[in-house]
């Protein structure tokens, strides 16, 4: 029965979201394992869209932050209001206290104000003084970044990248589904938007989230993504020309967050069992920004995905 409402919610993303089933199925992946998102492609793909349909296919409150440079760590979490009446102190709560968070363009805000957005993301938590307050127990971030204006940004520093659960590339639509992009505007000018028959509750995503921990995962397939992992760290093991691409390998986080995505891939797809496929299919976003490639590699136009493609060939799967 869960399965089948993640799957209406899934239709219903796609139904909203043209030509983007990559990132309609990894919103519900990062839901699901209790992570967040970095989205990176040009403006104009859906990504907004994309979480307003999420808002309304779930439980919960949606908030978008326009990230620019004079943005300030106080726009996010919330600060403390004097009330004359009172003579107090009352605290503000900020727009981090919604449920799903559109964090536009985060490169484009400076470095105090993106760490006080993945404190948060990694703490579910926000201090303010000598206070903390705790965030919403449904807190979903998706951020988004463009690739092609870089003046004026704050790229992501690697250890922050870390936080994120997952990091997608987007690229633009073909000819086919862009005239269905088309057909799907005017007729939403014509008729409105779809309705989501039946959000789900807050309470179904955590017990789909306890479903997804209670998968079987053989010991093999345990072992297969460690080694996946470790190859970042030790590709001299695997080959000189992987060696000579990695400076630095992926966290133990990143092995935490493959197997979670996993476990969450293959529920979604009706199995109680993980399988080598979907650890394969999850690889790159959840590794690609965790990766930190060599100058060699980055002078010879060697990417994060070309590299995770080297390993996943030469790591044998079960």
């Amino acid at each position: 029965m869960a399965v089948h409402a993640f799957r209406q919610l899934r239709d219903f993303l796609n139904s909203q979201v043209i030509g983007q089933p990559e990132l309609t199925e990894h919103l519900l992946i990062a839901l699901l394992a209790d992570g967040h998102l970095l989205v990176e492609g040009p403006p104009g793909l859906a990504k907004t869209r994309a979480v307003n349909a999420l808002a309304k296919g779930i439980e919960g409150d949606f908030h978008r932050i326009q990230f620019t440079p004079d943005l300030l760590p106080a726009d996010l979490t919330g600060t403390d209001i004097y009330r004359p009446e009172t003579g107090e102190f009352k605290f503000q709560r900020g727009p981090l206290f919604h449920n799903l968070i559109l964090a536009d363009e985060i490169n484009r805000a400076p470095a105090k104000v993106q760490s006080a957005l993945l404190e948060a993301m990694a703490e579910r938590q926000i201090t303010v003084g000598k206070r903390t307050y705790k965030l919403p127990p449904l807190f979903t971030v998706m951020a988004t970044q463009n690739p092609i204006e870089q003046e004026g940004t704050y790229p992501l520093p690697e250890a922050q990248l870390d936080r994120f659960l997952l990091h997608l590339v987007l690229d633009y639509p073909d000819a086919e589904t862009e005239q269905r992009i088309l057909q799907l505007t005017r007729n939403e000018s014509i008729q409105g938007e779809h309705s989501m028959p039946q959000p789900l509750s807050q309470n179904a995503i955590f017990a789909a989230r306890k479903a997804t921990l209670s998968l079987h995962m053989e010991t093999s397939i345990e072992t297969y993504l460690v080694q996946l992992v470790m190859a970042t760290r030790r590709p001299a093991a695997y080959s000189d020309e992987l060696a000579n691409w990695i400076e630095y390998g992926v966290s133990p986080r990143a092995s935490i967050a493959l197997e979670r995505c996993a476990r969450a891939r293959a529920w979604l797809l009706g199995r109680d069992f993980v399988t080598p496929d979907d650890v394969a299919a999850v690889a790159h976003n959840v590794l690609r920004h965790r990766l930190i490639l060599s100058y060699q590699a980055e002078a010879d136009g060697v990417t994060a995905d070309k590299v995770l493609d080297t390993i996943l060939q030469l790591v044998p799967a079960p």
